[in-house]
């Protein structure tokens, strides 16, 4: 402290105690002033030569300076009444090897209303930014979000439950557009570090050159700073790192070791930041068939992999297409200003045979794109993409008994008929049945 206050000129010294408070008085062990400041001296309408060595008490009215000398403890914000109105002032004694060698005083609301008006504004800009804390928790997904009741995703959705209030690494694994950054989302949003930073890096979307410094932060020669990479900026929060197979092996060492050692170093620098965030990975891939083809380390795979979400494909949770559909549907119907619009029969079931290889993500795309383009309330297989509608009928991907199935199919079978054709016996002769038999079936499927 003394090294420092030595490079302070006396000029510096005296701009500071002129400038730092509006208001600023040090008395010495008799209480008497020994440095009054210009502003002070201003409002008490007295010269600053009179006031220095006078009692305190004479000066400035109501003053508990004397006070706080004998009893050795500071007095901050203490309301104190000064020509007509209450100000708040605090009084520190001075305390050098142990003794008491005076004290010093300023006055941080000249006017009560000064404190209701900061008051005031606190309020208001804590409000701010409470307000703006919400909205960004309520930009991530959360559970309710994933939709789908199917067995795998409500033990997925059980499992998050479980293991968001922890901070323990989570690998999430899933092909390509089955949501897994919504997943690494809604842990965030259940976990303690929801008001911190959720940040995302796609090791597939850098180039590799890049991603050590998108990753760990490098130093940055132009400015001569750390320009801080995704680790830094989510201190206290989450970071997702995305398609993690694609980080080249050296900077998977430097993770692992960011990981174990809870310090990062960014790229050009010898600095070691501490760092405190969750990490969470994403692979369109299998870590462990990559560990076993030598493509990802053995060491930084057991670290992360001990909670593995196993997200599926869409084609292995078709009873869960309902939902995605309704919901997908309503969403893009408002965002056009019109109605729910409705699938007609053969649509719904072109879509329920559908393998969709693009999972979650090509459902979406393919419902918002025919609901813009279509003109009427109800969505029929002409709108649908020319890929679906010319798909061969995969019977084995409707569930249940042989009788279940020959049900089901026949009532699609008599359903395009229907659609397509308005004379029953027309319809009779082309799947040669009589029409009293049609009229049995159309009955039976109450078409």
């Amino acid at each position: 402290m003394e090294d420092w206050i030595k490079n302070l000129p006396g000029p510096a010294i005296k701009q500071i105690l002129e400038t730092a408070f509006p208001w600023f008085v040090v008395v010495d062990r008799n209480a008497k002033i020994i440095y009054l400041n210009e502003g002070y001296c201003n409002f008490l309408e007295v010269k600053r030569e009179d006031a220095i060595g006078k009692h305190v008490a004479d000066v400035i009215e109501n003053s508990e300076m004397h006070l706080v000398i004998e009893k050795g403890t500071p007095d901050i914000a203490a309301p104190q009444y000064i020509k007509g109105t209450y100000m708040l002032a605090n009084r520190v004694p001075i305390v050098i090897d142990g003794e008491i060698i005076g004290a010093f005083g300023s006055v941080t609301f000249r006017d009560l209303n000064d404190w209701k008006k900061l008051s005031s504004h606190v309020r208001k800009t804590l409000d701010q930014i409470e307000t703006n804390m919400k909205q960004y928790r309520e930009s991530f997904y959360s559970l309710s979000d994933i939709k789908g009741t199917s067995n795998s995703m409500r033990k997925i959705k059980e499992t998050i439950t479980m293991i968001a209030p922890t901070k323990l690494p989570v690998l999430i694994e899933g092909e390509t557009g089955t949501g897994k950054e919504m997943f690494a989302q809604s842990i965030h949003r259940l976990s303690d570090q929801v008001d911190h930073p959720f940040v995302k890096i796609n090791c597939s979307t850098i180039p590799k050159e890049l991603l050590e410094g998108e990753l760990f932060g490098k130093w940055d020669s132009a400015e001569q700073r750390i320009k801080s990479g995704g680790i830094q900026r989510a201190q206290g929060g989450t970071l997702f790192i995305e398609e993690i197979s694609e980080l080249p092996t050296t900077l998977q060492a430097k993770l692992l070791k960011v990981m174990q050692d809870e310090k990062v170093q960014p790229a050009g620098t010898d600095e070691v930041i501490p760092v405190d965030v969750r990490i969470i990975v994403g692979s369109n891939l299998s870590l462990a068939g990559l560990v076993k083809e030598k493509q990802f380390r053995e060491d930084l795979f057991y670290l992360i992999q001990a909670i593995t979400l196993q997200i599926p494909p869409l084609r292995d949770r078709i009873e869960d297409l309902p939902e995605l559909i309704q919901t997908f549907m309503h969403k893009f119907s408002s965002e056009v200003s019109r109605q729910d619009f409705k699938l007609s029969r053969k649509a719904w079931l072109l879509l329920q045979q559908y393998n969709w290889p693009g999972n979650v993500r090509e459902l979406k795309n393919v419902l918002k794109a025919i609901i813009q383009l279509s003109n009427g309330e109800q969505i029929t297989e002409d709108a649908l993409p020319i890929y679906i509608r010319r798909q061969k009928p995969d019977y084995t991907r409707i569930n249940g008994t042989l009788e279940e199935i020959l049900f089901q199919v026949e009532e699609q079978i008599l359903q395009e008929y229907l659609e397509n054709e308005k004379d029953k016996m027309r319809i009779a002769e082309k799947l040669g049945i009589s029409r009293s038999t049609l009229y049995e079936k159309i009955k039976k499927h109450n078409l």
